[in-house]
């Protein structure tokens, strides 16, 4: 999947106001960027009585809202790998997703603080920085709350770079963890295999999707 990074903080730290800015300087640096926003507000995600809830009542695995603005993917989770399951659903297309909120999730965490806030978060795994209003006596990667091209250089040579060609693989909606060898052997495969088809140009993405009848 591409990497996730989540932007962490207290109530009105300024999370969105930093995603904000780094959402703009990331795609100034030509990089697909995708958000995921946490909530805990249940009904604004599906009120009961509506269509999509009566969907999801008979026992539809997702449901889709659609316009001609956008659309709303409905799908109810329950595990801790929440946030893995909505990158997995927004798809490989990006470059880098940024997630408001998820404290206890697993993804590499940016915190967000402010001094009038109070003391940072505490007991928070995997955090990789703080952009911060005030100096803080800590180890951790600090930065200034107006720093945005510092913190976008950060995240571009400490999560997108590294990254270079990407290949996922999901067996039963697992994903797979590839070493360097079988993940190069099987993108030589595919890539192979489809060069030997007519018509085919540069590869710049190969999508392949398998589902076996019992």
């Amino acid at each position: 999947m591409p990497p996730i990074v989540s932007i962490v903080g207290k109530s009105k730290s300024g999370k969105t106001t930093l995603i904000e800015k780094l959402i703009r300087e990331l795609k100034s640096r030509s990089y697909r960027v995708a958000t995921v926003k946490h909530t805990i507000e249940e009904a604004t995600l599906d009120t009961p009585g509506k269509d999509t809830w009566r969907h999801l009542q008979a026992g539809s695995e997702a449901t889709v809202l659609g316009s001609e603005k956008g659309i709303v993917v409905i799908k109810p989770l329950t595990s801790e790998t929440i946030l893995n399951e909505i990158a997995r659903l927004l798809g490989e297309d990006y470059d880098i997703i940024l997630a408001e909120g998820f404290k206890q999730g697993d993804a590499p965490k940016i915190e967000v603080h402010r001094k009038a806030a109070g003391p940072p978060l505490k007991d928070i795994k995997k955090l990789v920085a703080i952009a911060t209003d005030e100096p803080l006596e800590t180890k951790t990667r600090q930065f200034s709350l107006e720093d945005t091209k510092g913190l976008a250089d950060f995240i571009e040579e400490g999560f997108i770079r590294p990254g270079g060609d990407r290949l996922s693989l999901y067996v039963n909606d697992a994903p797979i963890p590839l070493s360097s060898f079988p993940r190069e052997f099987v993108t030589n495969v595919l890539i192979a295999m489809v060069n030997s088809l007519k018509g085919i140009g540069k590869i710049n993405s190969l999508k392949v999707f398998l589902k076996k009848r019992e």
